[in-house]
């Protein structure tokens, strides 16, 4: 019983660190995207995630104005730290480092991977429903997916009311997610599920 309750209690340790990487990966991904940045869950998503992303603010800065190297790092040592300790309280003892190394890279990949599939998903409900919204939330999920959907739309231009890019978006999420993330964490030799799939 005594088992059950702790194994229990780092799955949701564990839940609640991915859920704060996923915080994480979303405030980087709307400073990529040039998101609006006083869009108030823009500014609810920097403050939760500002105490650890401070930590590395002053020596790590954005590269090109947009590609926040400071909460990448944050979300990279959180997820290693985090699979560490989980790691010493299961009893295994230590990882390898390039193992690690690994998972936490496949770790950020999987966040963001699971950011724009959930966008997507919205973006295609609002498409329907409310196509003019001018909710905070519609706003900001319209200027996250737009950057990797122009180039899609480019290749394959809607055809008249259809437009087939959110499709070949999905598609290219999962192929990444299968492929790249799959042989990443079959590298690390790291359980998926410590990883956060």
């Amino acid at each position: 019983m005594g088992n059950q309750l702790g194994s229990a209690g780092l799955m949701l340790v564990n839940t609640l660190i991915n859920i704060y990487l996923f915080l994480l990966m979303l405030r980087f991904l709307l400073q990529a995207s040039h998101a609006d940045y006083y869009n108030p869950i823009s500014q609810s998503v920097v403050k939760l995630t500002q105490p650890v992303v401070g930590l590395f603010q002053g020596f790590l800065g954005p590269v090109a104005g947009r590609f926040d190297l400071a909460t990448l790092a944050a979300g990279f040592v959180l997820k290693v730290i985090s699979i560490v300790v989980i790691f010493q309280v299961i009893g295994v003892g230590f990882p390898p480092i390039g193992g690690l190394a690994i998972a936490g890279v496949a770790a950020l990949a999987n966040a963001i991977l699971k950011i724009y599939f959930f966008a997507l998903i919205v973006m295609i409900i609002l498409s329907w429903v409310a196509p003019n919204a001018s909710h905070p939330g519609a706003l900001l999920v319209m200027q996250l997916v737009e950057p990797i959907m122009a180039p899609v739309r480019k290749v394959i231009p809607p055809l008249g009311m259809i437009d087939l890019s959110p499709i070949v978006v999905f598609i290219l999420i999962n192929l990444i997610d299968g492929l790249v993330v799959g042989s990443l964490i079959r590298a690390a030799g790291i359980s998926g599920s410590l990883v956060g799939l």
